[in-house]
């Protein structure tokens, strides 16, 4: 029986896995999944897990519970000898093995691309995972309970209430939208602090937002986060953010607590260059159409399959960025889907068909009621927008236990307000434990007895005087 091994659990690894469940016949080919996570994060959610508008655990996918006829396996894929068929498997904390294997389909995604940035590696927070958007979440709230105790002026209480996010893309504007409507929010329960001193900042290096829409999208969100007093810079770029003081381009210094980096994505660096897959210039695997790994001369390499971030795969749309479709979700879910059924007729010896599908348009979440949607000439802004923005992907959340988990949350916040109780201490648990947890006390070693010397030998005796 082939077996077929999937390298990452995110969204084309767990979708390509749960369709191969579907098509594939009992006993056809085994499937195993490897990711150092037991869940699939669904990423349009995190700004709105960042505001607390959903709970965590609601925006993933738990992988056992879904993937049933899956092998899952928690580690880390280190090496791919894909001339051999083998790849090296390296659990946390023990020693890597090697797994044989018939097929292997590359979706280990991508990570935040940061730049040789002084200060930025120390002091930034990237959003591409769900710990990400909740310790931004437990930062933020935070945050605002230290300054709440500090006088008004200081530069430390301005420095908690100062927030900068990096990146003017969908996830830099999501974020920052989402967070400067938590922060109006969380001024109705700090009545120390005033509107005026909670400042946030978004640098962007071109001259525009959210370049997946229209010019005239872009510059109605602009107005309408310049109403809710948050600042865009376009055309800035960061300079440094040692010890957490964000100094731009254009000479101004923002200190701040809660630097946040959107500013791209790549594709996973440890997984690509762990192997002897091809790759193109950007770093990512290369793809034919049909999702079959091929090689410089764009010849197919037999048994390899990508999708998602980590591939360069051709739009034959014609919409794609230098021939290829984008790093998104929606590429990802829709190139996993053909890549199970392509693989499922390869193995019945039948042929693949190439992918194709063209953009249905972008729809970004701006706070509470508040959103922006893009397709094609028609645009949609506002309350009208953001119910599109939660339709969309209330409905594209895998799985109905996972979708009604998110609804119900949504229609708890709409009586009941957001969630506002930062849990920040989770992050370092045993603080408490350590610092008042009883401990036996040393033991203090007796003294050893001080030695008394021998009676020296017995005086003769002094006779009394004789009486007169």
């Amino acid at each position: 029986m082939p077996k077929i091994l999937i390298v990452g659990g995110g969204y084309a690894g767990f979708y390509t896995a749960w369709k191969l469940e579907k098509h594939l016949r009992q006993g056809e080919a085994e499937v195993v999944m490897v990711d150092p996570l037991p869940y699939m994060t669904y990423l349009p959610f995190l700004p709105e897990v960042a505001a607390g508008s959903i709970e965590p655990r609601h925006a993933v996918v738990s992988h056992r519970r879904h993937l049933t006829r899956t092998k899952l396996i928690t580690a880390k894929v280190t090496g791919i000898d894909h001339a051999n068929k083998t790849a090296t498997i390296t659990p946390e904390g023990a020693e890597p093995w090697e797994l044989q294997y018939d097929h292997i389909v590359v979706t280990a995604g991508s990570v935040s691309r940061t730049f040789p940035i002084p200060g930025i590696a120390d002091n930034a927070i990237g959003m591409k995972s769900i710990e990400e958007a909740v310790a931004v979440r437990d930062t933020l709230i935070g945050n605002f309970e230290k300054a709440s105790a500090l006088p008004k002026g200081s530069e430390l209480r301005a420095r908690l209430l100062t927030t900068v996010v990096v990146g003017g893309g969908f996830a830099g504007i999501e974020t920052f939208a989402e967070l400067r409507s938590l922060a109006n929010s969380l001024l109705e329960k700090f009545p120390e602090i005033s509107f005026d001193e909670t400042q946030f900042h978004l640098i962007e290096a071109m001259g525009r937002i959210m370049p997946e829409v229209s010019l005239e999208t872009s510059e109605w969100v602009l107005k309408d986060l310049a109403k809710r007093g948050a600042y865009v810079h376009l055309d800035t770029q960061v300079t440094s953010a040692v010890d957490g003081v964000v100094e731009v381009s254009t000479g101004e210094k923002y200190p701040s607590d809660l630097i946040i980096w959107t500013a791209g994505v790549m594709a996973n660096p440890v997984v690509v260059n762990a192997g002897d897959l091809p790759k193109e210039a950007r770093g990512r695997i290369s793809a034919q159409a049909d999702l079959r790994v091929v090689d410089a001369d764009g010849n197919v390499v037999e048994g390899a399959w990508t999708a998602g971030d980590v591939s360069a795969v051709p739009d034959l749309t014609g919409g794609g960025v230098g021939g290829m479709c984008v790093p998104n979700a929606q590429h990802a879910v829709r190139q996993a889907k053909r890549l199970a059924k392509n693989l499922v007729a390869v193995l019945r010896g039948e042929q693949p068909v190439d992918y194709v599908h063209k953009n249905l348009g972008a729809v970004a979440g701006l706070g509470l009621y508040n959103g922006a949607f893009q397709s094609g000439s028609i645009a949609l802004k506002g309350f009208v927008a953001w119910v599109a923005h939660r339709g969309y992907h209330g409905l594209a959340m895998p799985s109905w236990e996972r979708k009604w988990r998110v609804i119900w949350g949504w229609v708890h916040n709409f009586f009941l307000g957001r969630d506002t109780v930062q849990l920040g201490t989770t992050q370092t648990p045993r603080v408490f434990f350590e610092t008042y947890a009883s401990r036996p006390k040393p033991k203090v070693e007796e003294p050893a007895p001080t030695p008394v010397a021998a009676p020296a030998e017995a005086a003769a005796p002094v006779e009394a005087p004789a009486a007169k």
